[in-house]
């Protein structure tokens, strides 16, 4: 006759293991529902009612593994991109100065005051400060 209970009591066991694993994954789905969150009152977890309202589409992700497309041009060679150097040296001399010479910022009588000279780098960028 102890058989016969010995395998009532694991057949209750299982049963009673199974009824805990179907309420328990029953309960983490309802934990992972953000909806559910939205009808609770605030007092038991809910939002809040200023809180704004979720949007309707959710949005895409960046596709940040695709490569980008191939270049439409081919890179400048060595002697374009120096031409091109050239060029807006020459139209940033032609309208604001050379930054490769001293400028000096002279007082009402002519003068120079003394630490107003200033030299730049030409490969720096050739912004002054008024």
């Amino acid at each position: 006759m102890s058989f016969s209970s010995r395998s009532r009591r694991t057949a209750c066991l299982r049963i009673a293991a199974a009824a805990l694993i179907a309420s328990a994954s029953v309960l983490l789905a309802g934990c992972s529902g953000s909806l559910i969150a939205d009808h609770l009152p605030n007092a038991v977890g809910g939002l809040p009612e200023e809180a704004p309202a979720r949007p309707a589409a959710d949005t895409a992700y960046p596709a940040v593994h695709n490569m980008p497309p191939s270049r439409g041009s081919t890179p400048l060679s060595y002697d374009q991109q120096k031409q091109l150097e050239d060029e807006l040296v020459a139209a940033r001399n032609r309208y604001g100065g050379s930054p490769d010479t001293p400028a000096t910022t002279g007082s009402t009588n002519g003068s120079t005051a003394a630490g107003t000279t200033t030299t730049a780098n030409p490969k720096a960028g050739g912004a002054r400060n008024p």
